[in-house]
């Protein structure tokens, strides 16, 4: 498992993650203080305190090598 802060905090940019993060194979989860919801799900996100900066927990490393470079412009 690997983790990274991301910072979602327009509409644009949750829009643009969930695209990014959507097609891939893995398990992909978001935890904002004791939440956890899956990264692919728009409703989920919108359901957590998106002004401050999110754990993204991505669960195969084989998962995470591919979306990490996809997803640099989300990472703080």
């Amino acid at each position: 498992m690997q983790s990274v802060k991301i910072l979602l905090d327009t509409v644009e940019k949750v829009r643009g993650f969930v695209n990014t993060v959507g097609p891939m194979d893995g398990d992909v989860d978001i935890v904002s203080d004791r939440y956890v919801v899956d990264a692919k799900s728009i409703m989920g996100i919108f359901s957590l305190d998106l002004s401050k900066p999110l754990n993204l927990n991505i669960l195969d490393d084989a998962t995470a090598e591919r979306l990490i470079p996809l997803i640099q412009a989300y990472i703080v």
